[in-house]
């Protein structure tokens, strides 16, 4: 007997792998698990946070150094928080961990960067030295802050309308209850 005859009915070839129309990078990113306002939210909570620390970066010199340098931690913090929520949003981790946990971090996350941030902004303006890009700094310090706090503003009315749906809609009558079963 040859090999091929003992071996042929029971071996199979490793199938190769199936490239659909997204293929490299590409097929490991998906924009699809938010919803497109929140999305968006995400988007510019980095954006903004981002050129929030870059405005701030710029500045040379300070007289008040207290509130810049807790903008510049919160900023940067705020930036990539929000880069890491946004990578696990967008990448096959989110599949590999619970999800339920994952928009709990994500709500507590956005609350909590929202308020420190807003905090910060506020910080600086009462301390900076009025020059171009510390104004420009605490204007985009702001805006990310509202970007936070409505973006977990419309995660906590998410959350409170889910048990809503979750309610059945046909009620029992309260007389059914105490009546016998073999009626």
């Amino acid at each position: 007997m040859e090999n091929g005859a003992v071996y042929g009915p029971t071996t199979e070839e490793d199938p190769r792998p199936v490239r659909g129309a997204r293929s490299g990078l590409a097929a490991y990113f998906s924009l699809s698990r938010l919803p497109s306002r929140r999305l968006a939210l995400k988007v510019l909570q980095l954006l903004l946070s981002l050129l929030a620390f870059i405005c701030e970066e710029v500045v040379s010199q300070c007289t008040l150094c207290g509130g810049l340098y807790f903008f510049e931690f919160v900023s940067c913090s705020a930036f990539l928080l929000s880069l890491l929520i946004l990578i696990v949003y967008c990448t096959p981790v989110y599949d590999h961990v619970d999800t339920a946990k994952v928009k709990q971090s994500d709500f507590y996350i956005t609350l909590g960067t929202g308020g420190v941030f807003l905090l910060a902004s506020i910080i600086f303006v009462s301390t900076h030295d009025r020059t171009n890009a510390e104004i420009a700094a605490t204007v985009f310090g702001f805006l990310a802050s509202i970007m936070f706090l409505s973006d977990s503003v419309f995660k906590f009315l998410e959350r409170q309308q889910e048990p809503q749906m979750r309610k059945p809609e046909a009620t029992r009558r309260a007389g059914a209850l105490t009546e016998p079963l073999n009626a």
